[in-house]
């Protein structure tokens, strides 16, 4: 905690250094969303005949999502294997690793936000199509069926439940 003296001398604890460390340096969701950005941006370049951003849509984006797939760290069974619909497989299968819904849907959500900030239109961006909210759909519902637990919204929790969580959990560090 700085003292009245240090931020007298300019120490690097003061308010005001923060404040400028906090623009110049990027959170780690816009250090993401640019990262993001660039990689569907050198997708496009990529694609043979080339795709300028004006002219992508949301076959563009489904063909990005479905090439992601080949990075993918999730197991998803298939219908045929022997482990489809078990939450906790007894043993190695063949069945390929996929990206995993959540990356997805926060991945398009992050990417929906670079369209706009580098001028595309809302009206016109691919990200926000529905036919990639049909698709996110549908790779969460097989997902969740594929691993034998159905996907359920979570619920908000209001602030009366928050405070009481709070106050039951530092209980337990007691002793």
């Amino acid at each position: 905690m700085s003292s009245g003296k240090d931020l007298a001398q300019g120490s690097s604890n003061s308010p005001n250094d923060y404040q400028q460390h906090q623009q110049t340096t990027p959170s780690r969701y816009e250090s993401q969303k640019r990262r993001d950005w660039n990689t569907f941006g050198q997708y496009l370049k990529n694609q043979r005949p080339l795709v300028p951003l004006s002219q992508c849509n949301c076959n563009h984006v489904l063909d990005f999502l479905r090439y992601l797939d080949q990075f993918g760290k999730t197991k998803v069974h298939l219908q045929g294997c022997m482990f489809y619909g078990q939450p906790e497989p007894p043993a190695p299968c063949a069945c390929p690793l996929r990206q995993a819904w959540g990356s997805l849907d926060a991945l398009i959500g992050r990417l929906r936000a670079a369209y706009e900030e580098n001028g595309g239109s809302p009206e016109m961006n691919p990200f926000a199509n529905s036919a990639i909210r049909v698709y996110l759909r549908e790779v969460r519902d097989y997902q969740a069926k594929a691993r034998g637990i159905p996907y359920k919204k979570k619920k908000k929790k209001t602030n009366q439940s928050k405070g009481n969580e709070e106050s039951t959990s530092s209980t337990h560090f007691a002793g």
